[in-house]
């Protein structure tokens, strides 16, 4: 039985989003209508049009395209061979292609979307296209498959906003089945606390740049996604969840004959689950209001990626259905803490892997009732297919079930497993890695599972900085070594300059962390899925460029930051007070291309709403509001009409 809260958070969720979600299924059902009874899309185009369509396509596949007996299938990629994670796709297309040409279908590279890598961009101007690029993905994959000739897609990307931005992008096809294709973690390379130790140690000054420059090559070495539990792996830990993998698909290695297998099981799959295939299983039935909130839950449960309290907001947007702030915090209530990855704990996801992996963990959550089990994925209807793991014998793949949660002993560097993941009933916490914040600042998220009890409750003097590298310079000053302070960096948000990620804050508050000062950090910005063990109130909404009070904050105003308690609140008077700092204007807001997106500062939305640039009818549904200052309530109201 599934627990009452998870239930009622769904109703709520429900009952807010019927009048869009309505909407948003009468659209694809009428689509998907006319793809079963009228055969492959691409027989409805025109015969310049579908000459247009296979001119380049081998002989074999020309002919087939040609005809209407089998359906087409989408390849949406984000490879290149620059980025670790979207290396390994430079074969894929051709092992998809074959794979659905045995299954009876045909495939085509339909587009390719960009993939930046924010461990690349950060502290740098680039970074402050990051958030934006997840729409331009979104936009990417619209055009890929604008082209009318699919039946199913499958769907290429690993990292931080190429996940969410594919899967919005396909949204908007949602009578097309799509399946996510995952390249998989490279192998484990330096262990996480030693490379959290160099990243101290350097920006201590301890160590130089060669010495710090070795510890990064060590722990990002090979082809695959970071190992670290970051945005790119808590993206497809919830692509799982949300039954968009194959099952255990999630966290294999690459280039491995098991990855292999299953990159070639899904392009199959997607040609099964097409009208033509005999089991139709379209997106946007997949992605319902239950698999939303199974997405919250395991986010909560294994500690993940504050980012996601964004993504997800846009991604249940895009198929017609309201998620808030207020919903993730109830669910965190009733969530516990089941997985330890760095930055959570020093293990990394080929630990968690090895410990049992995505089986034991979804097992684990479906036995306590905090899973919907009856919901839909591309694996068949029911959440139970994902307690099984895929395993290579005599050459065959096959999966097997795994329920067994680990009690004890050595597992991969001989790492204990229960330090990585347990059950229900021995949780790391509680209640979940992630806590909303309200107060009279604004709403704000915290992420607590990698901070110490001991420091979820800080009093401190602001000390306020527009630009983060002013806080840099501070630091490398010793302007604040010998004192407690909450570290307000503002003009940081979507509207101010793209939202970018404050990764670098981390080791130097850490560092005064260590020392034994009291320290956190209040910002309209991200922390990214990498935020540590500084307490943070992130993403704070209204963000200071968009009117919020944290633009009216001065040094020396006290602070108080209750992550247990979910308050943020500045003991000070602001009334009267005038906002001090400004975001940079367009004039200063210029190279790295940033001038390209001057426009996606003047129509973003807010955080809490998913800080998306597409129009409220698109991103927040028929019932949502519009963008900008006249749709809010005050910063601790509900502008969504809530129901309890």
């Amino acid at each position: 039985m599934t627990n009452h809260v998870i239930n009622r958070v769904t109703d709520r969720i429900r009952r807010r989003s019927r009048v869009s979600r309505a909407d948003y299924l009468d659209r694809i059902g009428r689509a998907g209508q006319e793809l079963r009874e009228r055969g492959p899309a691409r027989g409805r185009l025109a015969c310049a049009n579908l000459a247009h369509g296979f001119a380049a396509a081998p002989a074999a596949d020309r002919l087939d395209l040609r005809g209407t007996a089998k359906p087409g299938v989408a390849i949406v990629t984000s490879y290149n061979d620059m980025l670790s994670a979207h290396q390994p796709y430079e074969t894929y297309p051709a092992q998809l292609k074959r794979a659905v040409r045995a299954a009876g279908g045909v495939a085509q590279v339909a587009g390719g979307v960009p993939a930046m890598c924010d461990g690349i961009t950060q502290g740098r101007a680039g970074m402050e296209l990051s958030l934006y690029s997840r729409d331009v993905i979104a936009m990417a994959t619209a055009i890929a498959l604008s082209h009318d000739m699919f039946d199913a897609a499958l769907l290429l990307g690993v990292c931080d906003k190429i996940v969410p931005g594919l899967l919005i992008g396909a949204l908007r096809f949602g009578h097309l089945p799509a399946l996510f294709v995952p390249a998989g973690p490279m192998p484990s390379g330096l262990p996480n606390k030693v490379k959290a130790r160099a990243r101290q140690r350097f920006a201590e000054g301890a160590i130089g740049r060669a010495e710090m420059l070795e510890a990064e090559a060590a722990s990002y070495h090979s082809p695959g996604t970071c190992t670290f539990y970051g945005t790119a792996n808590s993206n497809q830990l919830l692509m799982e969840v949300m039954g968009l993998h194959l099952p255990g698909a999630t966290f294999v290695n690459p280039r491995t004959e098991l990855r292999q297998a299953l990159t070639g099981a899904a392009a199959r799959r997607a040609v099964e689950i097409t009208p033509h295939g005999g089991e139709y299983i379209p997106l946007g039935e997949i992605i319902d209001e239950r698999t939303i909130v199974n997405a919250v839950v395991a986010l909560l449960a294994s500690g993940g990626s504050t980012n996601h309290t964004m993504h997800l907001v846009a991604v249940a947007a895009a198929a017609g259905i309201t998620l808030t702030w207020d919903d993730m915090a109830d669910l965190s209530r009733v969530v516990p803490l089941l997985a330890r990855m760095y930055p959570n704990g020093q293990a990394d996801v080929n630990h968690f892997q090895a410990a049992g992996g995505m089986a034991v963990f979804i097992g684990a959550l479906l036995d306590a009732g905090l899973l919907h089990r009856d919901v839909l994925t591309v694996a068949g209807p029911g959440l139970d297919h994902y307690r099984s793991a895929p395993e290579l014998k005599e050459g065959e793949l096959v999966w097997a079930e795994r329920t067994a949660v680990p009690v004890g002993g050595d597992g991969l560097d001989g790492l204990d497993v229960r330090e990585v993941l347990r059950p229900v009933s021995e949780p790391f916490s509680p209640d979940g890695g992630i806590h909303i914040l309200s107060g009279n600042l604004g709403r704000a998220v915290s992420k607590v599972s990698a901070v110490k009890p001991e420091h979820l409750v800080i009093e401190a003097p602001a000390r306020v900085f527009d630009d983060q590298l002013d806080l840099l310079r501070a630091f490398e000053d010793g302007e604040l070594d010998d004192q407690d302070f909450v570290a307000v960096v503002r003009y940081q948000g979507p509207r101010a300059n793209g939202m970018p990620e404050l990764h670098k804050l981390t080791p130097p508050l850490a560092v005064l962390l260590d020392r034994g000062r009291k320290v956190a950090i209040v910002t309209d910005g991200r922390m990214s899925g990498a935020s540590g063990k500084v307490p943070a109130a992130i993403h704070l909404s209204p963000e200071a460029a968009d009117g919020g009070p944290i633009a009216l904050v001065r040094d020396g105003d006290m602070i108080r930051l209750d992550s247990s308690a979910g308050t943020l609140t500045v003991l000070a008077d602001l009334s009267g007070r005038a906002p001090a700092g400004a975001p940079p204007g367009d004039e200063r807001w210029q190279g790295t291309g940033r001038e390209l997106f001057a426009a996606f500062r003047h129509v973003v939305g807010p955080a809490d709403h998913g800080a998306s640039v597409f129009p409220a009818t698109v991103s927040r549904g028929a019932a949502g509001p519009a963008f900008g200052a006249d749709a809010r309530t005050d910063v601790l109201g509900n502008a969504f009409g809530d129901v309890a």
